[in-house]
């Protein structure tokens, strides 16, 4: 035992004093902190083992900071923190490495593994590991207005670590540098958020350019590229409607002429505080808007006087529009209503009676196939209770479902009665005057074969007028469905027992495009096969299936510990779909007698692996033979072309023939071999090849079959033989005297005929001394190879 030591502390003298390794990993990826000892490994064996005595190794890692994160000694057990695991049973070999699973930013730093063996310290190496998140932009709103100071807002999220750099283009040239900004704490996930702004003067040329905010961090550059709305402010003048005594009411008029976008805010403000407002407007020139607000005083707020104010905000304006005018201004005393500003009033209520102001079909932002979606519009008005809305699909009227058909029901077809649907009117609500508002809208739930490329419609018209005073038509929206994905299955490749096929299948999706990326310990693998082309087809309900395969080799698979995963994406998910599988790491066997005398129990451990439920990998078996009949199968046409069988039944592996043909010397034929599953659940190989006879002397003995003789006059190709066996003119020989094998001539030729292409120019052969056709079957489990021979039958003398 001491010299096996003395041997040991001998190969491991030198301490590993390695530089630093530096990993970089994104968050939530798995990665591995590498530490073992510099010793040889015997290459033979299955599970290599350095006969290390573990009660004498010390092993540990910890921080940089002093935090001991893993550890293992004779004088505790092992101990390790949350997030961090190691394989106890890879002590043996020396590999005492870390796994880090889902990783934060909290793990950066660097962590130092110690190995120490009968109170020698044999490793001493240090793991660098930095997190790297780049940021995603968003900009906050595009709204700026003409010829006054505005703001841009470029916001990155999700970035660490910090910080990152900030500068804006326009049309590709940089109008700000980079600016360093920290950005804060999103949540407990560690990453962080910050903030760019740009201020400037738009001008008319603005609206052309393309501006872009660009973010850079850690020395790569993202940069988020958009077109500018510009928004112009109004002109603003005030006036007042005069009225015919003191002590009535006070009609102000605030006219706004040239602004734009029509999406205008308008406020009043007496002495300071904000009194209610209205809404209205009509296009003017230039693509401009102008419109006319008005608000009446009551005879309170008229004796306050005072100044009043018309304040007018639009998107993207820092600082709103505004006109200030004094009430002693406005309103002198003595003033009286003339009969043509009371008709002017009057001609402005009935206006103001009429018009609707409604908004566009508002779509949620997803449309998922199951989950209840709502459209929905805005009326505002003074008359809106007596306004009515008309719901359409495309242009098929909705009516309200919601009574007769159940939302987890079974959805109805597009034709006839359709599926659930709901409509809802909230109000009239009071807003602001004498307006009200209301919200009409329409819950459903999406089936692809309705929903599919359809629009919503929304006709709004007043309580029995048959006059459609508005219509609102929607997007386009797509109709969403999550794929349903399975598990990764295993299984041998076709044909090569040391490869493991791993298949994933994804189902129930839409649209159709959906992507799968495979990888193997961080590597990403490149696809066998993969089912989902571009433009598959749907099934009867829209819904989409694809699949995809990946192999590795068996050796790989075997040696434990190796993690396959399989990624899918697909517009419909928030985050990729992910199925792993670790193969686990099966100790070799052991046995115990649990009784005296009793049988022995074999056992073996299994760590390591996922998910919970072990999927066995195919085993390899020993060889076995395969069943080889007593004979071939021939069939012959009146052209000569004669057709060859021979069905192997079982084998492992694959069993190997080899046809040839000819008289006193065999030369090789060319066959086929097709592989098929049984109804016994057996491996059915079937070989097949063709041969035509040569032309001396060969058609008079091959036509002289009673049926041949029939049909003498009358030439049968090879081709036709195989296409069509009903033909006249074709003699069928089987020669399979066992009774097991006592198959059908037309069902054998049926098999045949679409194995074998006679026009690939089969081989031919002279008679001579006869035609001999034969097959050598070799395999490994049979000690020599077999054989099987056809051979042309004599003639019989004729008796006369």
């Amino acid at each position: 035992m001491w010299c096996k030591v003395l041997l040991l502390l001998s190969l491991l003298a030198v301490i590993n004093t390695a530089p630093p390794l530096q990993l970089t990993t994104a968050p939530g990826d798995t990665v591995l902190l590498s530490c073992s000892l510099p010793l040889p490994l015997p290459s033979n064996a299955r599970h290599p083992s350095l006969d290390l005595d573990l009660s004498l190794v010390t092993a540990s890692w910890t921080r940089q900071t002093g935090l001991e994160v893993a550890s293992f000694g004779p004088e505790k057990q092992q101990q390790i923190q949350g997030g961090f695991f190691w394989d106890p049973l890879a002590f043996l070999q020396g590999n005492f490495s870390l796994t880090v699973s889902r990783v934060a930013p909290a793990h950066q730093g660097t962590y130092v593994c110690s190995i120490s063996y009968n109170a020698s310290q044999l490793v001493s190496c240090n793991v660098s590991l930095s997190v790297l998140a780049p940021p995603t932009l968003q900009l906050v709103s595009q709204w700026v207005v003409l010829d006054r100071k505005s703001r841009l807002e470029c916001l990155a999220g999700g970035f660490f670590p910090p910080p990152v750099f900030f500068s804006w283009t326009r049309d590709g040239e940089e109008i700000q540098s980079p600016q360093p900004v920290d950005g804060e704490l999103t949540g407990p996930d560690g990453l962080y958020r910050a903030a760019g702004n740009l201020s400037f003067y738009p001008t008319k040329e603005s609206e052309n350019a393309t501006f872009g905010c660009k973010v850079t961090h850690k020395e790569v550059n993202t940069t988020l590229t958009f077109k500018l709305y510009i928004s112009v402010l109004p002109s603003i003048r005030l006036s007042a409607v005069p009225s015919s005594s003191r002590s009535s009411a006070l009609t102000l008029a605030c006219d706004l002429d040239g602004f734009y976008p029509d999406d205008l805010s308008v406020s009043w403000v007496q002495n300071g505080t904000t009194l209610p407002q209205t809404t209205f407007s009509e296009p003017g020139s230039n693509r401009t808007f102008r419109t006319t607000r008005y608000f009446k005083l009551t005879p309170q707020q008229r004796e306050q006087a005072g100044d009043v104010q018309c304040v007018a905000g639009q998107p993207g304006a820092l600082e709103p529009a505004q006109a200030t005018a004094s009430l002693a201004d406005l309103d002198p005393p003595g003033t009286t209503t003339p009969t043509s500003l009371e008709m002017k009033r009057d001609l402005w209520r009935d206006e103001k009676q009429k018009s609707l102001n409604v908004s566009g079909i508002i779509l949620p932002p997803h449309v998922v196939v199951g989950k209840k979606g709502r459209v929905s519009l805005s009326i505002e008005g003074r008359r809106v209770d007596r306004v009515q809305t008309s719901w359409f699909l495309n242009d098929m009227p909705i009516a309200d479902t919601s009574r007769t058909v159940s939302e987890k029901g079974p959805l109805l077809p597009h034709r006839g009665q359709m599926g659930y649907y709901k409509l809802h009117n909230q109000g009239p609500l009071h807003s602001t005057g004498n307006r009200q508002q209301l919200v009409s809208s329409l819950t459903f739930v999406p089936q692809i074969s309705v929903h599919k490329g359809a629009v919503f419609k929304c006709q709004v018209s007043y309580i029995g007028k048959d006059k459609v005073v508005v219509e609102r038509v929607s997007e386009r929206f797509t109709v969403l469905a999550s794929p349903e994905v399975s598990e990764i299955q295993l299984a041998e490749a076709t044909q090569d027992s040391e490869v493991i096929t791993m298949t994933v299948h994804a189902s129930h999706f839409h649209p159709d495009v959906i992507t799968f990326r495979w990888f193997c310990e961080g590597s990403e693998l490149s696809p066998v096969a993969s089912q989902a082309s571009s433009s598959p087809r749907p099934d009867p309900k829209g819904f989409f299936t694809a699949s995809s395969q990946c192999r590795l080799p068996r050796t790989e698979l075997e040696r434990g510990n190796t993690k396959v995963w399989v990624s899918v994406h697909h517009v419909a998910l928030k985050n990729p779909v992910t199925r792993f599988i670790r193969i686990p790491c099966v100790a070799e066997i052991v046995s115990s007698i649990s009784t005296p005398g009793g049988p022995p129990t074999l056992g073996c451990d299994i760590t390591g692996f996922y998910p919970p439920d072990l999927t066995p990998l195919p085993p390899s078996l020993p060889p076995s033979p395969p069943s080889v009949p007593l004979s071939m199968s021939v069939c012959w046409s009146t052209e000569g072309v004669g057709v060859f069988s021979l069905l192997l039944r079982g084998g492992q592996p694959r069993a190997r023939l080899l046809w040839t043909a000819g008289g006193a010397t065999l030369l090789p034929l060319t066959s086929s071999e097709t592989e098929e599953m049984g109804d016994d659940g057996q491996r059915e190989l079937r070989s097949v090849c063709a041969l035509q006879r040569g032309t001396t002397g060969e058609e008079t003995r091959a036509l002289k079959t009673p049926d041949a003789r029939t049909h003498r006059g009358r030439a049968v190709d090879g081709m036709t033989a195989v296409s069509d066996p009903d033909i006249e003119g074709i003699d069928y020989i089987d020669e399979k005297v066992d009774g097991e094998n006592n198959n059908n001539n037309m069902e054998s030729w049926e098999v045949m005929k679409t194995l074998v292409d006679v026009r690939a120019a089969p081989r031919h052969a002279h008679l001579g001394d006869g035609l001999r056709v034969c097959v050598e079957i070799t395999h490994p489990a049979l000690a020599l190879p077999v054989y099987r021979t056809w051979t042309e039958p004599t003639e019989e003398p004729s008796s006369i």
